[in-house]
C-alpha cells in the first residue's frame, strides 16, 4: 500500500480474507522510491508483489513512476500496480457514511488533508490532530460496502493477482 492510511484501510476490511491467503499488508510511505521498494521486496515465482497507488491517473507523477517500475525486468509477471483515481484513500470512503452529501473539495496547493478536517470543523494543525481525524474516518467504515467502487475493484484485483497459482 502506498501509505499508512491505505494499509490500515485495506487491513481493517479485507485483513482477515488476506490472513488466511498469507498475504501481508504493508505500507510503502509513499511511492517516490517505489522502484527501490520492488527491488528491495525482490519479487519472483511464488513471491509475488501487488501495489496500491493514490491518484493513478494518466499524466500524474504516480503513473510515471508505476510506469516505470512495471517495464523494469522481472517486473511484468511478479508485480501488479494498481491505484485508484482519488487524491488520497480518505476519498475512497463513500459520503453517505460520513453523513455528508459529497467530499469537500480543497484548493490546490493547500495540503489536502489539512483542508477535508477544516472543512469537517475538526482539529487539522498538527499530525497529531491529521491522525486523529483519520482515525474517525476509518471508524466509520463498517465493510466494503462502505467504500468507493473503484477501490474495491482495484484492491480485489491485486488480491487475485497475488492468489493465482
Amino acid at each position: 500500500m502506498e501509505g499508512k492510511h491505505d494499509a490500515e484501510l485495506v487491513e481493517k476490511v479485507w485483513g482477515d480474507d488476506l490472513r488466511v491467503e498469507g498475504i501481508v499488508v504493508e505500507p510503502l510511505h509513499g511511492i517516490d522510491d517505489l522502484a527501490g521498494a520492488v527491488a528491495a521486496f525482490g519479487p519472483g515465482p511464488g513471491r509475488r508483489l501487488g501495489v496500491l497507488v493514490d491518484h493513478l491517473v494518466p499524466d500524474s507523477k504516480e503513473s510515471r513512476i508505476a510506469a516505470a517500475v512495471m517495464s523494469s525486468p522481472g517486473a511484468a509477471s511478479n508485480v501488479l500496480i494498481v491505484g485508484h483515481p482519488y487524491i488520497d484513500v480518505w476519498q475512497a470512503i463513500r459520503p453517505a457514511v460520513l453523513g455528508i452529501e459529497q467530499w469537500p473539495v480543497v484548493p490546490r496547493g493547500q495540503d489536502w488533508k489539512t483542508g477535508i478536517l477544516a472543512a469537517f470543523g475538526w482539529p487539522h494543525s498538527t499530525k497529531e490532530d491529521i491522525g486523529l481525524g483519520w482515525q474517525k474516518l476509518l471508524g466509520a467504515v463498517r465493510s466494503y460496502a462502505d467504500l468507493e467502487a473503484s477501490l474495491l475493484g482495484r484492491v480485489e484485483e491485486v488480491i487475485d493477482f497475488l492468489t493465482v497459482p
